[in-house]
């Protein structure tokens, strides 16, 4: 099964805002874009080569829209690539879970996102109404709050 990826941008980008210049995430990060983590993703020789930017230019000058959205596309395929590797179950959940899923990749990282242990052997086992439960009582929920409710709930009804 594939994911709406029209939709899941939609939500990222309602979650995550669009800037151009350069701020700080909740988290203390640089950030740029539709959630681009500077500190931790940087600017891959790959995205210097094709938009014509470095950490350095953004940092002084910022993007624009169309650097945005490509950076935006390239994190969201990072993203999958990621899952594929270290759960790979997750293409075999329904369109909406998928987007839950991939929406707290995007937000967390995967290496945060792989210590949610017991809600993801939940989501595996089709135990979706326990992993929505898990999601709700963890400590990125109380930091994200709407956006992590907006996600539990997908995951328990697996409708956006």
């Amino acid at each position: 099964m594939t994911y709406d990826r029209d939709a899941l941008a939609a939500e990222l980008i309602r979650d995550e805002g669009e800037r151009f210049k350069v701020y700080r995430c909740p988290a203390g990060k640089r950030t740029i874009g539709i959630g681009r983590n500077l500190d931790d993703v940087r600017i891959s020789p790959a995205e210097t080569a094709a938009l014509g930017i470095t950490l350095a230019s953004v940092l002084k000058n910022g993007i624009t829209r169309e650097q945005s959205r490509a950076l935006f596309a390239n994190d969201i395929a990072a993203c999958e690539r990621q899952l594929d590797a270290k759960l790979p179950w997750w293409r075999g959940l329904s369109d909406v879970r998928q987007r839950a899923l991939l929406n707290m990749c995007f937000n967390l990282g995967i290496g945060r996102l792989l210590g949610f242990k017991n809600t993801l052997a939940r989501m595996e086992r089709g135990d979706f109404v326990g992993a929505a439960a898990r999601m709700r009582t963890s400590l990125w929920a109380r930091q994200v709050g709407a956006r992590a409710e907006r996600l539990a709930t997908m995951m328990e009804k697996g409708t956006a």
